[in-house]
């Protein structure tokens, strides 16, 4: 029999690529300097237009080369949580955040189904805590998580009675689930009984949202009474309490926070919630790990911790995991994602190439950390002498049991069972709204600020300081959450993306920086990099995507004509990246619509660059010209559909809805641009072009594929309601077009030598 200190926790494995995917690769790399050779050499035979179109290719070429560097060396870890009770008698325990920030835009519903996964996970109940940051301050979020407290004191025996897998009751209890056939005896009757519950449980929160005004605001309510959710003082409630220290069938803690707000301060978004969340913890439990979720994004596998704990403590060098990152998926999303928010490509590239070098992007949910890696230590300081580190004012600001607690986390003390509510006046003093001044939070300590994607930024803070993460994807998924189901929230959502990103990439905190003056390795730098230009791809796309229109109006080209053997590099690179990306799909076992849907609507797709990213980089040109600052909104939830949903809303799932935010005018105004130029062309009426550079075949089709890409504007140009562009939208779109065409005779064309 083995040893049982000789038994893996993990293992970390190189994943081998398929020859295939390597040979495209190399060769789309190929076609593409081949591509920009051949402009470089007509180069002084074209003007504008071809200068335009080398500056474009140039960038595409640089961003696939980007590409190949994070997905080249992608590795994979497999944990064995069957040796970790073996190796570590007693395991460490665990403080678990989950932020909500609007209880309209996110229902409570969604946050007590989080919640209750979490509480019900495969792990020691007494080793566990769990803490809502409520940053609407709302009355309902308190009820409901009380009310869910109680359900929970029956939810999480039976779970682990029965060995439930998916721990989110609405999940289990969804017409989607469906029951074992070999049930224990009494399983049925303790089945009925918890789905019972459950409802009652969803008619009282549901009785509560739609009559707020009758809620008795006394007792533990008084505090909300004429509440102001952006003036406030602290409000910390301790729902639930595992006084007896129950391993198996107890409740772990509950604990309410709303933290102090001052209209005339800033609160810093989620990063401030989660350093209020982080030193609310560190005085009442003080877990070495942390976990951070969205409010709607549930366990989805009840050995998360277990598999999280298998890579934190299963290296010999504690290094190698600073914290351990579950990738974002998501539940019940529509048929053939129409709207791109499935992330199969990268699921399967990019985020193993990561893996393979300083380790994955912390994505803001779904990830374990070390709380020490939290408090802005670095390796240096883990594991040199403890005198040497400063634990004082300047750093933790000026709660004693704060500092005390932070000196237990480095020298890796066990704290000894906390009285939660003897602990909740000091959880008052650090979550005040004035604790963090003249102290590093925000810089050096926690949550760093000053980007509105804080997750990307903190991680990258971590990396910069010699520590490595570490990407965990089990099977089933760690995590589910709810994706966009509207396209607004799919734009406005990435607008968001796409302008906090930009922040960290023009400020003191560029990857760049950190690679020349920190710890930042250089692969690791530019995979950053190429993160943080995600926005910046929209201004040579839409370059590019415009190319077409403007040479069919001005009877020039950007393209060989079709007796040119150069033609053919161009139509090599156009099927190679769609051959590319489509074998994915179709080895995935999705359809051709899915990808379809992918190459328009995604990260990367058309629609998206020339919307939400073009308008994120304008957001970021205003806060760096001093005009305005970056918003950041709150993305809405979906409550959970049942059986009686409206049978239209099911028949328009998945349509692109419209309104008249200046965000949908670049892309109307690029479709009436390509049916003018399809017109022109087809009709002959161009301009006499300069010998014979005039369009060609390559411009049409080029046309015809912008169309296809916006096929879904061209729909709203006809729909009507909120399928259809408002008209606003639509004589702006016109003038803007209007205004192009004036301007497309004015720039000069150049004669061929």
């Amino acid at each position: 029999m083995a040893n049982s200190q000789s038994l893996p926790l993990c293992e970390k494995t190189p994943l081998k690529i398929n020859t295939l995917q390597r040979a495209q690769e190399i060769a789309i790399l190929f076609l593409f300097i081949c591509l920009l050779v051949y402009r470089l050499l007509s180069l002084t035979d074209h003007g504008f237009v071809w200068l335009l179109a080398f500056l474009c290719e140039s960038w595409f070429t640089f961003n696939w080369v980007l590409t190949l560097i994070i997905q080249w060396t992608p590795v994979e870890y497999k944990t064995y949580p069957q040796n970790l009770l073996q190796q570590v008698p007693e395991l460490p325990a665990v403080d678990m955040f989950v932020t909500t920030a609007d209880a309209e835009l996110e229902p409570p519903i969604i946050t007590v189904n989080t919640v209750l996964s979490l509480l019900a996970v495969d792990y020691p109940s007494h080793k566990l805590a769990c803490y809502v940051s409520d940053d609407g301050c709302s009355p309902l979020t308190l009820y409901s998580l009380t009310e869910a407290s109680k359900f929970a004191q029956f939810w999480v025996p039976f779970c682990k009675k029965y060995n439930i897998q998916v721990r989110a009751p609405f999940r289990y209890f969804s017409g989607n689930s469906k029951l074992p056939n070999d049930n224990p005896i009494g399983f049925l009757q303790e089945w009925t009984k918890m789905k019972d519950e459950y409802q009652k449980l969803c008619q009282k929160i549901d009785v509560a949202v739609q009559n707020l005004a009758t809620l008795d605001f006394s007792g533990d309510y008084v505090d909300f009474a004429d509440i102001d959710k952006r003036n406030h003082p602290t409000i910390i409630k301790v729902i639930w309490e595992n006084k007896e220290r129950l391993s198996n069938n107890g409740v772990p803690h509950l604990v309410y926070v709303a933290r102090e707000k001052r209209s005339d301060q800033s609160h810093h978004h989620k990063a401030g919630a989660m350093n209020v969340l982080t030193r609310v913890s560190g005085v009442m439990t003080n877990a070495p790990f942390m976990l951070n979720v969205d409010c709607d994004m549930y366990a989805n596998n009840s050995k998360i911790v277990l598999y999280a704990m298998c890579l934190l403590l299963g290296f010999k060098h504690e290094k190698e995991g600073a914290f351990v990152q579950y990738p974002q998926m998501y539940y019940d999303t529509l048929k053939d994602d129409p709207f791109g928010n499935q992330l199969v490509l990268p699921l399967k590239t990019s985020w193993p190439g990561f893996a393979g070098m300083q380790g994955p992007l912390y994505a803001g949910t779904g990830c374990f950390q070390r709380r020490k890696v939290i408090y802005g230590f670095s390796l240096i300081d883990t594991e040199g002498n403890l005198r040497d580190v400063a634990l004082d004012q300047e750093r933790f600001g000026n709660s004693a049991e704060l500092i005390e607690s932070a000196t237990h986390t480095l020298s890796e003390k066990i704290d000894h069972p906390h009285d939660l509510f003897g602990a909740v006046e000091a959880a008052n003093q650090v979550a005040g709204s004035s604790y963090e001044h003249n102290t590093l939070w925000g810089t050096k300590v926690g949550w760093v600020y000053g980007s509105v994607t804080e997750d990307i930024l903190t991680g990258m803070k971590i990396h910069a300081r010699g520590w490595k993460s570490i990407l965990c994807m089990p099977d089933p998924p760690g995590f589910m959450g709810s994706a966009p189901s509207s396209s607004h929230v799919m734009l406005t959502q990435r607008k968001r993306w796409v302008a906090g990103l930009l922040e960290i990439l023009f400020s003191k905190n560029s990857p760049i920086f950190a690679t020349l003056y920190a710890k930042l390795e250089f692969r690791q730098c530019l995979a950053y990099t190429s993160v943080l230009i995600w926005g910046l791809k929209s201004i040579p796309d839409l370059c590019y995507t415009i190319l077409p229109a403007y040479c069919i109006i001005t009877n020039s080209h950007f393209l060989p004509k079709v007796k040119e053997p150069a033609l053919i590099i161009f139509v090599a690179v156009f099927l190679m990246k769609i051959l590319y990306t489509l074998r994915f799909y179709l080895g995935f076992g999705l359809s051709i619509k899915q990808w379809w849907n992918q190459a328009r609507m995604g990260p990367s797709g058309k629609i998206p660059y020339v919307t939400a990213s073009l308008f994120g980089v304008v957001t970021v040109v205003f806060k760096l010209l001093g005009i305005s600052e970056v918003a950041f909104e709150v993305t809405q939830k979906d409550q959970y559909s049942s059986s009686s949903d409206d049978q239209e809303d099911d028949a328009n799932a998945g349509r692109f809805t419209f309104d008249e935010s200046p965000i949908y005018v670049p892309a109307t105004t690029l479709l009436f641009v390509h049916f003018t130029a399809l017109a022109m062309g087809l009709f002959g009426m161009q301009p006499p072009a300069h010998g014979a550079d005039g369009a060609g075949l390559g411009e049409m089709m080029c046309c015809v594929w912008v169309v296809l890409c916006f096929w879904p504007f061209l729909k709203g140009l006809f729909g009507k309601g909120k399928y259809g562009i408002p008209l606003p939208t639509i004589f702006k779109s016109a003038a803007v077009a209007l205004l192009f065409m004036h301007f497309c005779g004015r720039i000069p064309l150049p004669l061929r030598r």
